[in-house]
Formats: structure tokens, sequence, C-alpha cells
């Protein structure tokens, strides 16, 4: 069974740190692709950063970058997703996402997590 459990997620203030957690099962973290994306309510998801499968290139959005960083944890099969400088535009569910290739779109990614709640105060 194909799986991505998010966790971190929580309520934060601005100008603070959060790390994000994704929990991979063995078929997801093998992925050529994994990825972070985010949600507000009334609005599309969107591409937040992605990491190809040997952790050799890295892709952030503008609105995250030098904020943010994507790794992964081999040996726990987790994907994590740290940023810094936190915003309140920066409040949204975060996603974590497997696919067979890089993209700052949706429709690549095969699998999705059920999302973790972070929110920024001002």
């Amino acid at each position: 069974q194909v799986q991505l459990v998010e966790s971190g997620g929580g309520l934060v203030q601005a100008g603070g740190s959060l790390t994000l957690s994704c929990a991979a099962s063995e078929r997801a973290f093998n992925s050529p692709a994994m990825a972070w994306f985010r949600q507000v309510p009334g609005k599309a998801r969107e591409f937040v950063a992605a990491l190809n499968w040997s952790g050799g290139s890295e892709w952030f959005a503008d609105s995250v970058k030098g904020r943010a960083t994507i790794s992964r944890d081999n040996a726990k099969k987790t994907l994590l997703l740290q940023m810094n400088g936190l915003k309140p535009e920066d409040t949204a569910v975060y996603y974590c996402a497997a696919g067979p290739q890089v993209s700052v779109l949706r429709e690549p990614y095969d699998y999705w997590g059920q999302g973790t709640q972070v929110t920024v105060s001002s």
C-alpha cells in the first residue's frame, strides 16, 4: 500500500521556523520525484518545493526561495521541509506528493498525503 503521512504542522508566530515531515511507504519513497504543495481554502493547490530521487536537485517556488529547505532522510523514508522566516501568507494545508517526475503542477504526482495544517500568526 502506498502511503504518505505528513506531520509537523501547527501554529507558529511570524518569523518562526517549522519542519514538516512526510513519512512514506517504500514504493512512494522510491518515486523519482517527491514534493511539497500547499493549499488555502478557495485557492488552487500550489507548488512549494520538490526533490528528485537522488536528492541531488531541488526546486523551490519563488515565494519560499531562500526560506525553505527540502531534504530526504533515506533511513527513515521521510521527506522533510524546513521553513524559516515564516509569514502569515505561508498559512495553508501542506501536502506531500510523490510521482514519476518533478513538476510544479499537480498532475504528474501519483501519490498524495492527507495534509498538515500550518498557521502563521502575525
